[in-house]
């Protein structure tokens, strides 16, 4: 999940390269939503040994409403810091 910050705009995608798809996304690279809202801080993410159960959790994600999406956040990044360093 990124987030533009603390409690901000909130976005959920799916990636097979992790560190290239955050770098694209600081560096303004995709076009959509996340740019346009300033989306670009890691604030949660979710390994997955497939590309099919990676899918399968986001679809059911962004089902979810804000509320339990910042409720995960809080639970393993209760200080909303960008986690982009964790993963490289």
């Amino acid at each position: 999940m990124l987030s533009s910050g603390r409690n901000g705009t909130l976005y959920i995608g799916v990636t097979s390269n992790l560190p290239r798809r955050i770098a694209q996304h600081k560096a303004g690279q995709v076009e959509g939503f996340s740019k346009r809202h300033g989306v670009k801080r890691l604030v949660w993410y979710e390994p997955h040994e497939t590309m099919e159960s990676a899918i399968i959790r986001e679809k059911k994600m962004k089902k979810w409403n804000r509320a339990w999406k910042i409720r995960q956040i809080m639970r393993d990044n209760p200080e909303w810091k960008d986690l982009t360093a964790e993963i490289r």
